[in-house]
């Protein structure tokens, strides 16, 4: 069934009502939206254009770190395109997500085509008791998120199979990853490659007001570990308490010949997934070992500290998930079959990178509108004025918190991409709350929970389509409505309790990852 075919059967067959028609306005909207690669370019011209209307304006704000006028740059005049064109390349190649997120990609896309992530995940759902099927496999679905869309395509098919192995109802299991790879996409206890995207984001978000922020991937850590459990405790809760109990009176029509099964992983998958497991594990104990000495190389020269930003361990972060996906890989692969030469190595590097191609494209025009945005010194002006409208509403900062997230999570309804969406909204809402005090870490925070929360009701988000498909394997006459009304309860409670998480963990000072802070300038 293709995409147009599945939404008129979720139009037919969806929960009906006011939500039908609400989620038919979402998608008609969203799909008028401009590609995100596009909307950057268009972007970049409105600036453009504001530049020019606005450069012989005074507006009297001072820039908060040099204390001097605010002034608009008119980047129309011949200087400024001149400029713009000879640094182009340079904008590019220098843009912060794009090396990291490659490099990272790299290793994790040997992980995912040698078939290790995947025999990985059957066999921890394997022994799993029935008991604690739904939480493990909300934990799977969760940690899937370092092999970026495996979640996608493996875990959330195989929650269907094993709750239909275990007698309990298919679409239950589907719900209960579905909840997990994508309503809880920024609860991850490993790092991966989201890390760095967002921060990449952040830093120059932070550098539009203070050139001297210094981030590092992992500012986030101890907070989306911690949402590991949040997440899993809800999902659990929601899947047995209120989302089995009301699918128990739908009868399942799919065609038993062509419902999936799950092939449990054979000998020799077994024997090269715990070799290449334990390799990984060896490594990551030397990692901690070499960190432990004072004189660790990985160890900040000046201070001796690990958590510093300067420290060689924050700037490895990225080679370091590249080493531990990378190496696992490759031996799985030789010891399966699945790679016999160098050369298949390599080319499950370029296929991995092929799948990236949007976002080399997306990142390219992106590059630019980030750029432009700073040389034209609106954002700095937005920072500034918009850090003192909040400061004159005088309002607790557990309610800016929460109104941040409730923003993030309905733009998330219309712009799926986490990266295109936080590109976005990172220029304006890190600098406008610097300005009230908030860091850059606690704003992105903030972020995570809003983008990852309202995930899983957004016909938009690109996978909806096959989640649906998935459904329809048990289920004939499941639709977009349908899939969101099952949705739903596990995006509204995500998102107000792992909102009420966040500013109790924000209110009792508990570190949002390593050497973070939650307040700016960082004491």
């Amino acid at each position: 069934m293709n995409t147009n075919e599945t939404q008129q059967a979720g139009r037919k067959d969806g929960g009906g009502g006011w939500l039908d028609r609400a989620l038919n306005v979402i998608e008609v909207v969203g799909n008028k939206l401009p590609d995100p690669a596009m909307l950057f370019l268009l972007l970049m011209i409105v600036v453009w254009i504001l530049s020019w209307l606005l450069s012989g304006v005074q507006f009297g704000a001072q820039h908060p770190s040099t204390g001097e006028a605010i002034s608009i740059t008119n980047l129309l005049t011949g200087e400024q395109l001149v400029s713009f064109l000879t640094s182009m390349v340079n904008t590019f190649t220098g843009f912060a997500p794009l090396g990291v997120v490659l490099v990272a990609m790299l290793g994790v896309g040997v992980a995912e085509q040698s078939g290790y992530i995947n025999a990985l995940l059957k066999k921890l759902l394997a022994f799993t008791p029935k008991l604690l099927l739904t939480p493990m496999l909300i934990l799977i679905a969760i940690v899937s998120h370092t092999a970026v869309d495996a979640g996608y395509v493996v875990v959330i098919p195989l929650g269907g199979i094993i709750f239909y192995a275990a007698g309990r109802h298919p679409l239950a299991g589907i719900a209960a990853a579905f909840a997990g790879v994508s309503g809880g996409f920024s609860a991850n206890f490993v790092p991966s490659a989201i890390d760095p995207l967002l921060m990449g984001f952040t830093l120059p978000a932070a550098h539009l007001v203070d050139p001297t922020v210094e981030l590092h991937p992992l500012i986030n850590y101890f907070f989306t570990s911690a949402s590991c459990l949040v997440i899993v405790l809800l999902g659990w809760w929601l899947t047995d308490r209120v989302i089995e109990p009301r699918l128990a009176d739908t009868p399942l029509d799919g065609d038993e010949d062509d419902m999936p099964e799950m092939h449990p992983i054979d000998a020799k998958e077994n024997r090269a997934m715990w070799l290449a497991t334990s390799v990984m594990a060896i490594g990551f104990v030397l990692l901690i070992v070499s960190l432990i000495p004072e004189t660790s190389p990985f160890r900040d020269s000046g201070t001796g500290k690990l958590t510093e930003f300067s420290a060689p361990i924050m700037q490895s972060i990225v080679p370091l998930i590249f080493l531990f996906f990378v190496i696992p890989g490759v031996i799985y692969g030789f010891m399966t079959g699945a790679f016999k030469k160098s050369k298949d190595v390599v080319d499950a590097m370029s296929e991995t990178m092929g799948s990236m191609a949007y976002y080399v494209v997306m990142a390219f025009f992106c590059a630019l509108f980030v750029a432009e945005f700073g040389r034209s010194g609106l954002g700095v002006l937005m920072a500034v004025e918009g850090g003192n409208f909040l400061a004159g509403l005088n309002m607790p900062g557990g309610v800016t918190l929460f109104g941040i997230i409730l923003l993030v999570g309905f733009v998330n309804l219309f712009v799926g991409s986490a990266s295109a969406k936080w590109a976005l909204l990172a220029p304006i809402f890190v600098p406008m709350l610097m300005q009230i005090g908030f860091s850059p870490e606690l704003t992105q925070a903030a972020y995570r929970v809003g983008d990852s929360s309202t995930n899983i009701v957004t016909p938009l988000m690109p996978y909806f389509p096959l989640v649906v498909v998935y459904c329809q394997r048990y289920v004939k006459g499941t639709g977009i409505g349908t899939l969101v009304s099952m949705m739903l309860p596990y995006s509204v409670v995500f998102l107000l309790v792992w909102s009420i998480f966040l500013i109790g963990y924000w209110m009792l000072g508990i570190p949002l990852g390593f050497g973070t802070s939650y307040v700016y300038p960082a004491p």
